[in-house]
């Protein structure tokens, strides 16, 4: 099972920002769709990724004043990505290594979608309890 799965059950649409838009837009942006992260889009390939986590550190280093900053200079960057063809448990190991919640869907450097650890946990668990009632289900007819 590849990270094309989680997209083709979750779509491909996705929230990005840009890195010249303050950090009070992303933040209004974050809230407004409730989402724990979004992609920043610099010369339409993934500059960086920019998340709850980027918003405290960043208030914590410089107040209030950091919200008036633009996205690219509290960004998380490189953003860590992968492609539609890496396994489920590939990424899940990833952003287990790395402590992340979100990855960017990227082919050929062109935004495809993004995962978090919630879809990639959501369809683990799916693919499990199919699996385990397959086998039930062959064990009462044998």
């Amino acid at each position: 099972m590849t990270i094309a799965a989680i997209l083709g059950g979750k779509g491909q649409d996705v929230i990005t920002i840009t890195g010249e838009r303050s950090v009070r837009d992303a933040v209004t942006l974050l809230s407004e769709r409730r989402i724990g992260a979004v992609p920043v889009i610099e010369g339409g390939a993934v500059a960086g990724i920019f998340s709850e986590r980027d918003v405290i550190h960043c208030l914590e280093r410089e107040g209030a004043a950091a919200l008036d900053k633009p996205v690219r200079d509290v960004m998380t960057a490189p953003a860590i990505t992968v492609g539609r063809g890496e396994p489920v448990l590939s990424a899940m190991s990833l952003m287990t290594q790395r402590r992340i919640r979100h990855l960017p869907v990227v082919e050929n450097g062109a935004l495809l979608g993004l995962v978090s650890i919630g879809d990639l946990v959501k369809y683990r668990i799916e693919r499990i309890e199919s699996e385990a009632n397959d086998l039930r289900a062959y064990i009462q007819s044998a």
